[in-house]
């Protein structure tokens, strides 16, 4: 599997890269329909401390392309909540895929 990096107002990090390389390393082996993935990381200005690292992940598979997005006060906390919430969407995926 292939995994594309985009950096948005934020300078590319070796170390995210590793993070949410390893963390998308467990899904691909859970789920081995993946083809690609693309992680998008950018940065907003918000009134709030806690939010504005963004991730956002958008996962290739056969049928439509899964995505998943969240804001947090760093950008490891949004890459592992966006992995979470694509573990769910894979998981409905893999059973759909089952009933066919």
């Amino acid at each position: 599997m292939n995994i594309n990096f985009e950096y948005h107002s934020v300078k590319a990090s070796n170390r995210l890269e590793i993070f949410a390389a390893d963390k998308l390393e467990k899904l691909l082996n859970k789920y081995d329909f993946v083809v690609r993935a693309d992680v998008f990381l950018k940065t907003e200005n918000t009134s709030q401390p806690d939010t504005g690292m963004i991730c956002g992940i958008r996962l290739s598979t056969p049928g439509p392309r899964l995505f998943a997005e969240s804001s947090n006060g760093n950008f490891e906390a949004s890459i592992a909540e966006s992995v979470i919430e694509l573990e769910r969407q894979l998981h409905r995926r893999k059973a759909k895929m089952k009933t066919f």
